[in-house]
C-alpha cells in the first residue's frame, strides 16, 4: 500500500512541506499540485522536510526539477531538509546535491532563506 501525505505550512514569507510516506507514480500527483498551488500563490520560498518520506521514484523527482526553474526566476528556491540515508542515495545519485540545498533540518533551511 503506498500511502503518502503532504501537509504544508508557514513560518514568516516561507512554506514548508512535510512529505510522509511513498512518493512515486500513484502519489506525485498530491505533491505536485501542493507545490503548484504555492507558485500560483506567489510563494517561492519552499522547504521541503522528507523527515518521514519513505521512497521516492524518478516521477517524484521530476516534480522538482520541473518547478525549480520557475521558482528561481522567481528569486525563490526549493530548500530539501530532514532526508533520510536512503532518500539522500537516491537524490546522490543523480546529482541533486549540486543542483539543490540539501540540509540537515529545516531550521537550517530557514535560517538560509532569511539571510539572503
Amino acid at each position: 500500500m503506498n500511502d503518502f501525505n503532504v501537509r504544508v505550512t508557514e513560518k514568516d514569507d516561507i512554506s514548508i512541506l512535510y512529505v510522509e510516506g511513498f512518493l512515486d507514480a500513484h502519489t506525485v500527483s498530491a505533491f505536485e499540485s501542493s507545490i503548484l498551488k504555492l507558485v500560483k500563490d506567489k510563494k517561492y520560498k519552499i522547504v521541503v522536510n522528507m523527515q518521514k518520506l519513505e521512497y521516492i521514484s524518478s516521477a517524484g523527482l521530476g516534480v522538482f526539477m520541473g518547478f525549480i526553474e520557475e521558482i528561481r526566476e522567481q528569486g525563490g528556491d526549493i530548500k530539501l531538509t530532514n532526508l533520510s540515508d536512503k532518500v539522500f542515495r537516491v537524490f546522490e545519485l543523480i546529482g541533486f546535491p549540486t543542483l539543490f540545498d540539501i540540509l540537515p533540518d529545516e531550521e537550517e533551511a530557514i535560517t538560509k532563506f532569511n539571510a539572503i
